[in-house]
């Protein structure tokens, strides 16, 4: 089973030439990941220590993911009780290379290494094997489109293609326009759906993708 930060990256790249749909990604990918703990109570929010300050993200009494991935997240996570701003900025660094060899291992992406104006070296991502990430547009097209409840997962993943503003370029939506498709991925993530760690982790994302 693919991680949510792993279909988030896959909706995320261009599928022809590889190349990220944002330049919020590797952030997005750092606030997939707090979200995928924060559902599995891996991880849980520190009570506030002023006003003026977010909540800490700390350890939570949930099992220890047998994702590698994930495990190293959370082994950060457990260093110090740190924003998940931080926590997202620092998670995301050097996330998109590692989640993308590992969807190539799996024949999801292909692997495309050049330079640009000859000098510099570049790796892209296109895809390879489109079925998985068909599958994902399809469950997300009954969310945003025809109006169905999403679980949890589901509505992670909605409520961080909200947070950098591309939910409405992740689903085909002939005859419902986008605006339409943008208000729906913000009832979403603004649902009762998920415990406020989930949410802040999403937010951090939001808000260090918008310089915030």
């Amino acid at each position: 089973m693919t991680l949510i930060a792993e279909d988030l990256l896959l909706l995320l790249l261009d599928d022809r030439t590889g190349k990220p749909a944002t330049s919020s990604l590797a952030v997005a990918l750092g606030g997939a990941l707090l979200a995928e703990l924060a559902l599995g109570e891996a991880i849980e929010l520190a009570d506030k220590t002023s006003v003026w300050r977010s909540a800490n993200v700390r350890r939570g009494a949930g099992p220890a993911p047998e994702d590698p991935v994930l495990a190293s997240a959370l082994a950060k996570v457990a260093e110090k009780e740190r924003s998940a701003q931080d926590l997202a900025t620092l998670l995301g660094k050097g996330l998109t290379t590692a989640l993308a060899g590992r969807l190539a291992e799996r024949g999801i992406l292909e692997r495309r290494d050049g330079k640009v104006l000859g000098l510099f070296p570049q790796t892209r991502w296109p895809a390879h094997d489109s079925s998985h990430e068909q599958s994902v547009r399809r469950v997300l097209t009954v969310v945003l489109v025809d109006g169905g409840r999403p679980d949890a997962r589901t509505a992670a993943l909605v409520a961080l293609l909200h947070a950098v503003d591309r939910a409405h370029k992740a689903v085909p939506h002939d005859g419902v326009g986008s605006r339409q498709v943008r208000k729906r991925a913000k009832q979403v993530a603004e649902g009762e759906w998920a415990a406020k760690a989930v949410k802040d982790a999403i937010a951090a994302a939001a808000a260090s993708s918008s310089g915030g």
